[in-house]
């Protein structure tokens, strides 16, 4: 069964309840009798496996590929003057 999280509008007391998916919702606190409404939370995002981090390693190859990818873009940019010139 799961269990959800209910916040009081008028006390803003937050509790939970351990409900089955055919119960229905909670609508009065339990401390004021006032109204309730469920408290949602963002579901976590777990990524499995490599090649999702920066810290990951990496193929030869594709280092490699990199590299030649910022050497052209040193190419395009227009060289530093010296002097002030």
């Amino acid at each position: 069964m799961p269990i959800y999280e209910y916040e009081c509008d008028s006390c803003h007391l937050r509790f939970e309840v351990k409900q089955g998916f055919n119960d229905k919702p909670v609508t009065t606190c339990p401390k004021c009798q006032g109204h309730v409404r469920r408290v949602f939370h963002p579901a976590p995002i777990i990524f499995k496996g490599s090649g999702f981090y920066v810290t990951d390693n990496r193929k030869a190859s594709d280092i490699g590929s990199d590299l030649g990818k910022k050497e052209d873009i040193n190419e395009k940019l227009p060289a530093k003057k010296e002097n002030g010139e």
